[in-house]
């Protein structure tokens, strides 16, 4: 069976926290921008930034640009904040995902690249916590 791709390769650098969505192509090396958008370039509240909605939009736009200039084939890259904040990453995630899988791109790899933290910063707050 051969695996071999017609078509160019880009890599699709999702970052999601509560409070945004960032979605960046680059090609194959990540040395290259082809795209980058972000849900606060669709959604007028602060608020709504990190949302489904505006993750997807921001998917779509970034698919349609990269499809301009020949990108056939996506290498997804998922990042949550990650180190001592949240490891989860935001609501806008899956629904880039989505995005970028309904424009006519294959998915080659979805994985996921959270900096996880080998014992590294100390994380803020007490023994007990944060209390309000």
């Amino acid at each position: 069976m051969s695996t071999e791709r017609k078509g160019k390769i880009g890599v699709a650098h999702i970052y999601s926290s509560f409070n945004d969505t960032i979605v960046h192509i680059t090609d194959i090396t990540g040395a290259e921008t082809i795209a980058r958008y972000s849900g606060g370039m669709f959604v007028d509240a602060d608020r709504l930034e990190g949302s489904p909605y505006a993750a997807l939009k921001a998917a779509m736009a970034a698919a349609k640009e990269a499809q301009r200039k020949g990108i056939t084939h996506l290498i997804v890259k998922v990042r949550a904040p990650g180190g001592i904040k949240s490891r989860i990453p935001g609501p806008g995630a899956t629904a880039a995902i989505r995005g970028l899988s309904r424009s006519q791109l294959t998915l080659i790899r979805v994985e996921d690249v959270t900096p996880i933290p080998h014992d590294g910063c100390r994380r803020p707050h007490g023994r007990r916590g944060r209390r309000v």
